[in-house]
């Protein structure tokens, strides 16, 4: 699921898709003008993989200069961050493998620098680690030796910055945006659900400003969906909001998410008791 630094060049975002369209099956694209950040989703082999990113990620680094980028999303490169998602557990080792030839062929057909994180870095780093501060920072601490790319050269490409490639789990990227607050209750929100400040477990979120929607926003990554629901969440963050004056405008979905996911969501608005994936027709039927 690679994060391009990209949401508003129609013309951008066009070539990056056609670069990545094979060989791997291209399954769905979100665009955002204020985050200036595309996802993609693809799915396919291993090889498969590795052959469309590279073409992605070479689109990315032609076409989008980070010199002139501004958007709500922090980044650190054009081809910001590329996870590779195994879908069940025992197709990690098939993941790491693609990641790190992913890796090699960034570093040397691109010439761009690649830092590994989540399961696929020795020590479990997140993309926020790398992001601290900017690309600047991320350089001065390059030069002091805090910090070393795992492939590729020791500075930053000057307009398309650097590559962080991870193996993870599925993960929800969902985001709720509030109307009639600031960006301070935004983040102050962020803070309450978060699981880093003693919020819900698995949730990374950060309060950000909306100027084209005129809105505010809670962005959440949900690492780990069955220990904490979505409703519940946005329920936690509906509250808060009314509190302080304010109203939840809306949710987003970006990318796709786990149908396991869905289901208990809708189980709990239709209050269904025990319901689940076995209780979905279409599912039950992919089971056969």
């Amino acid at each position: 699921m690679p994060n391009f630094s990209e949401g508003r060049d129609d013309a951008v975002l066009a070539d990056l898709r056609a670069a990545m369209e094979a060989p791997a099956r291209l399954l769905d694209v979100h665009t955002d003008w204020d985050h200036h950040r595309s996802v993609f989703t693809l799915v396919g082999s291993g090889e498969d993989l590795v052959e469309s990113l590279v073409k992605g990620i070479a689109a990315a680094s032609e076409g989008i200069d980070l010199r002139k980028h501004a958007g709500a999303h922090p980044r650190i490169g054009a081809a910001d961050v590329v996870p590779l998602v195994p879908l069940r557990p025992e197709d990690e080792p098939a993941a790491r493998e693609a990641a790190l030839e992913l890796g090699d062929r960034v570093a040397e057909e691109l010439g761009l620098p690649v830092f590994f994180y989540a399961r696929l870095a020795g020590n479990g780093m997140e993309p926020a680690h790398f992001r601290r501060g900017g690309r600047e920072e991320l350089q001065r601490r390059m030069d002091s030796g805090e910090i070393l790319p795992d492939r590729g050269p020791g500075r930053l490409h000057p307009t398309a910055g650097g590559v962080l490639i991870g193996v993870r789990r599925p993960l929800i990227a969902f985001n709720v945006n509030l109307r009639g607050a600031t960006v301070g209750v935004a983040r102050e929100i962020a803070a309450l659900v978060r699981e880093r400040d003693g919020g819900f477990p698995g949730v990374r979120a950060l309060g950000l400003d909306l100027p084209k929607a005129g809105l505010v926003q809670v962005s959440m990554n949900v690492t780990d969906w069955e220990a904490s629901a979505l409703h519940d969440i946005v329920a936690t963050i509906v509250a808060e909001a009314e509190s302080r004056g304010a109203e939840v405008a809306g949710s987003e979905l970006v990318g796709l998410m786990p149908a396991g996911a869905a289901v208990e969501a809708a189980g709990n608005v239709l209050r269904i008791d025990g319901f689940d994936p076995r209780h979905v027709l279409e599912l039950r039927l992919l089971d056969d």
